[in-house]
This record gives structure tokens, sequence and C-alpha cells, in this order.
């Protein structure tokens, strides 16, 4: 063809380094998401793991209503 790699084209490493973003982001999540019952357990109010994980309310509460 051209002599064109796909792999080196700047569109496909946008998107490779949004994936990668995305990934990360949804890492951090689930980290934080795992830390809810653990909180819990050391006395903080849903309200308190709320602020201080910068998640929503509602967030915390379904995550502190899911089995271990």
């Amino acid at each position: 063809m051209l002599g064109l790699d796909l792999k080196q084209s700047r569109v496909y490493q946008d998107a490779k380094a949004e994936g990668r973003e995305e990934g990360r982001e949804e890492g951090r999540l689930l980290t934080k998401l795992e830390m809810v019952s653990l909180l819990l357990e050391v006395g903080l109010t849903i309200d308190q793991i709320a602020e201080r994980l910068a998640l929503d309310l509602e967030v915390v509460r379904q995550a502190s209503n899911k089995p271990n």
C-alpha cells in the first residue's frame, strides 16, 4: 500500500492513550469503592466517606450495601 502503519498514526495513538486513561479512572473508582467498607468499619459515616473519597453520596450508599 502506501507504507502506512495504522499503529503509528496519530488517531490510533490518541485512541490508545484515551483508552489507557479511562482504564486508570475505572481502577481508581474501583479502589475507592473497595475502601468504603473499610472506612465504615473504622467508624466513618457514609457522608464522611463520600466527602473524603470525592464520591457521590448515592454511590457510597450503594457500595456500602454490597456484600463483601
